[in-house]
């Protein structure tokens, strides 16, 4: 994603059934799985809470995108340090 930085959106509804729009970032592959990294469009940056957000995406069956959380804090943490390399390596260029 060089060119579309900033320009998707997406919509998530969770399991309490509250929405929430959320900007794109960028994704990646990791260890056979794919990545996706998220701000949220629809909360102030100085709000506690904002921060980048990573979700686990999947296609379903009928090709439909969905994303998961990431339950393991391992994961989590490597695939929060491999988005951090990549963003910060195109923030250099």
């Amino acid at each position: 994603m060089s060119e579309d930085f900033g320009s998707d959106f997406v919509t998530i509804v969770d399991d309490e059934g509250q929405e929430f729009e959320l900007e794109l970032l960028d994704s990646l592959d990791y260890k056979g799985k794919s990545y996706v990294a998220f701000l949220p469009a629809d909360m102030d940056e100085d709000d506690p809470d904002y921060g980048m957000i990573i979700l686990r995406s999947s296609l379903e069956e009928n090709g439909e995108e969905i994303f998961d959380t990431i339950d393991d804090d391992d994961e989590l943490q490597e695939v929060y340090d491999s988005f951090m390399k990549v963003l910060f390596v195109d923030d250099e260029e």
